[in-house]
């Protein structure tokens, strides 16, 4: 099972380090989590949270995700965001069910 989280950012340009703390999710060391971004146009009238995301518009990277559990704040994930050119970005933030096994 996964469930996601859509957070917007106002005008951002260059490598910028991201945390988000988000309560209600069952976020541990051992979460896979998936961070997808995409510019958008926030304008400065009336939000809406179901905005168009641009495509064509400067490169966005996601880089170095990594969850971290709630010991002692709330569960979240940081990450850095590489934006090429000013803009507003939509950040969607998917948490899976923690992993179970691993191998070396």
């Amino acid at each position: 099972m996964a469930i996601s989280h859509r957070q917007f950012f106002r005008q951002l340009k260059g490598r910028v380090p991201i945390n988000v703390n988000l309560s209600g999710f069952d976020i541990t060391r051992r979460s896979p989590i998936l961070v997808t971004a995409a510019p958008c146009s926030l304008g400065s009238g009336f939000f809406d949270p179901d905005i168009r995301l641009n495509v064509h518009g400067p490169e966005i990277r996601v880089t170095n995700v990594v969850p971290h559990g709630p010991e002692p704040e709330t569960g979240g994930v940081e990450f850095i965001l590489d934006v090429d050119d000013l803009t507003d970005v939509a950040v969607t933030i998917t948490v899976f069910e923690p992993w179970s096994s691993f191998s070396i």
